[in-house]
């Protein structure tokens, strides 16, 4: 059971029924099809965008939006692109010619984002962008993290750790997200909100930076191969998720600098979680997937059902069309390995992911038992 540890930004969220359920399904099939208990409430059509760029999307996401919409008795439709623009927007045909009634996308960029989105509004389809924002793509709602709180944690746990490490004037390398992703433009914001103020006066030193195409780990470890190769001096890394993370301490080890350069991430896998017990990595940001789900979820069901959504309280401006999107922000906590355990409480991991024979000795030590 969750302890519930990561409060909603926004507060009031519907609740759900627990009628008997329709299903979905990761590969596109109606799951739930031939069922009636959805009858009197409208199809929901969910695009994931990948099972690449983060563990979270195949198992995380899936798992917890499906087995919300079951338990309201609500028919859905998710499937996931595979990083692939022409197959979103094959998929985003389908559900529309399908007649879904809300339609919940994670876009792969803007353009394609926007251009499914207009479709759907076309069509008179209810439409929410999760976790990223399209950008002039005009969503109903929006629901996700604060981005930019996201980043200013991963700045201010490496500002920790090189403190840590008394390390002095480091010089500091970037491996951003993906430049077609809003939220890493807004991870970004946050960290160098943190960070510009040390380099300004001069207490580090900025070091190469880098954006990671569809944050590709194999490109990441390449690009980050080629800082380090260029400038040896590197003394801390700002990774934007926990698989960047991996890439470049990959490429500390190959040079026996692992554990000795601090390194960020995000999204807290089990991977990063476990880089985190072996002392390579830093920190990493816990965004509580469940909750996001719970919340984009109940917000979806609620149009499916023809009734007016009130959980999204807040609003986010998008920058391109400068719209308010009415949207519901949810509150993230830096992980290091003195709370890797909360993670662990809350449910996210189990310790049978995390603590196998190499890290049983580190998980006992980190109190996960």
């Amino acid at each position: 059971m969750r302890k519930g540890l990561f409060a909603l930004a926004a507060v009031g969220l519907l609740a759900t029924g627990s009628m008997a359920a329709c299903g979905s399904s990761e590969d596109g099939g109606d799951a739930g099809s031939g069922s009636t208990s959805g009858a009197s409430a409208g199809k929901v059509g969910v695009i994931l965008p990948d099972t690449k760029s983060s563990a979270r999307w195949a198992t995380a996401d899936l798992k917890y939006l499906t087995d919300a919409f079951k338990a309201a008795g609500v028919e859905a439709d998710i499937q996931n692109a595979q990083g692939d623009k022409t197959q979103f927007q094959t998929i985003a045909d389908g559900m529309i010619s399908s007649g879904v009634k809300v339609l919940m996308i994670v876009n792969l960029d803007s353009g394609t984002g926007k251009a499914v989105l207009d479709k759907a509004k076309a069509a008179g389809i209810a439409t929410i962008d999760y976790d990223r924002l399209t950008l002039n793509g005009g969503a109903d709602f929006y629901v996700s993290f604060d981005n930019v709180e996201v980043g200013k944690l991963q700045g201010q746990g490496l500002i920790d750790c090189l403190t840590e490490k008394k390390a002095t004037k480091p010089v500091v390398a970037y491996l951003n997200g993906s430049p077609t992703d809003n939220n890493a433009t807004l991870f970004k914001e946050g960290y160098d909100s943190i960070l510009k103020p040390k380099f300004d006066a001069n207490e580090y030193v900025k070091g190469p930076d880098q954006d990671v195409p569809d944050w590709d780990n194999v490109q990441g470890g390449t690009l980050f191969e080629q800082m380090l190769t260029t400038n040896k001096d590197i003394k801390g890394v700002l990774a934007a998720n926990d698989g960047l993370g991996n890439a470049a301490i990959q490429v500390l080890k190959k040079n026996k600098l692992n554990g000795q350069v601090p390194v960020t991430g995000q999204d807290a896998t089990v991977q990063g979680l476990q880089n985190i017990l072996a002392g390579d990595q830093c920190m990493t940001v816990y965004k509580a997937i469940k909750d996001e789900a719970d919340a984009a979820s109940e917000l979806a069901i609620a149009l499916a059902k023809g009734q007016a959504p009130t959980s999204a309280t807040g609003t986010v401006t998008d920058p391109e069309s400068k719209k308010d999107v009415k949207s519901v922000l949810l509150k993230p906590q830096s992980i290091t390995k003195a709370n890797v355990k909360d993670v662990v409480a809350d449910g996210f991991v189990t310790k049978e992911e995390l603590c196998t024979a190499d890290f049983a000795k580190a998980c006992t030590d980190a109190g996960i038992s």
